[in-house]
């Protein structure tokens, strides 16, 4: 199948396609359908570890380097990372290096 080129905002989760692209992105990809459905999925599940998080976070005596909430969050960013990685153009491929977001991630 055809890879199509898209615009990814992370922090709001948005992918969008060309003729959207008013607002504002971080990263170029090239995509099939079914990737876009499964970099979708990821940012649904991101939205729900952020929920996790926020309730989390009003308890004053857990750490953040101990806590199952914020791990999950994190490696689920992680994730979404990997698979921009994957899919971005050189640019995108290489900011994303740049930000060693991905060191520690298995291959």
């Amino acid at each position: 199948m055809d890879k199509k080129t898209y615009y990814i905002a992370v922090g709001s989760g948005e992918i969008l396609e060309p003729a959207d692209t008013t607002g504002n992105f971080e990263f170029e990809i090239l995509a099939t359908p079914e990737e876009i459905d499964q970099l979708a999925e990821l940012f649904e599940d991101q939205d729900d570890a952020e929920g996790d998080t926020a309730a989390r976070a009003i308890i004053p005596y857990r750490l953040y380097h101990k806590d199952k909430e914020n791990d999950a969050y994190d490696a689920n960013l992680q994730e979404i990372y990997r698979m921009l990685h994957q899919l971005g153009t050189p640019e995108t491929r290489s900011h994303i290096e740049s930000m060693n977001i991905l060191d520690g991630l298995r291959p």
